[in-house]
């Protein structure tokens, strides 16, 4: 995931809890496609109709906050969003995010300068974030090349069976 990557702003604000991103009757599935359609349902039931692939969430402090659930960036990364970018993650959300392949940036200075609907530019390897609407670029922390690896890759489990299958077997002279 080197590339730069451009979409919308949608904002929301702070403890964001993962049953507010995906409320536990949805839990029946995997599917990051059904987990979409109600993805951020409780504080904003027309997000999963506004959100356009390419698009970003952006939000406060302690977003993904609660249960340690999967489904919570499952339902993000359905939406087609490639990146959350937050004043601050509750740390099993941020490491969830890397496991199901969705990039995870800390920008607070950005969050503060951005509205609903700014067009943003991500660049996950350098952490530069520039707000195209307001004309303004952010420095997050840049994402280590082994974790966009696991981005790249589509998460942790493809990441880890690329690697496992893409070394050599020894032969029978070994």
């Amino acid at each position: 995931m080197d590339k730069v990557l451009r979409g919308k702003a949608h904002k929301f604000g702070d403890d964001i809890n993962t049953d507010v991103i995906i409320p536990a009757r949805y839990l029946v599935t995997t599917d990051p496609q059904e987990l979409a359609q109600h993805c951020m349902e409780a504080i904003d039931p027309d997000f999963p109709k506004r959100a356009r692939p390419g698009d970003f969430l952006v939000a406060g402090y302690n977003f993904g906050c609660g249960s340690s659930r999967e489904h919570a960036p499952l339902s993000i990364k359905g939406l087609g969003i490639p990146c959350v970018i937050a004043k601050s993650f509750s740390r099993i959300f941020y490491r969830n995010c890397f496991n199901i392949g969705l990039a995870a940036l800390e920008c607070p200075e950005l969050v503060d300068a951005t509205s609903d609907g700014d067009e943003l530019e991500v660049d996950i390897a350098t952490g530069t974030i520039t707000n195209v609407t307001k004309g303004k670029t952010f420095q997050s922390s840049p994402v280590p090349e082994f974790m966009r690896e696991i981005l790249e890759a589509g998460g942790l489990i493809p990441y880890i069976r690329k690697r496992l299958f893409s070394q050599t077997a020894p032969g029978p002279s070994q």
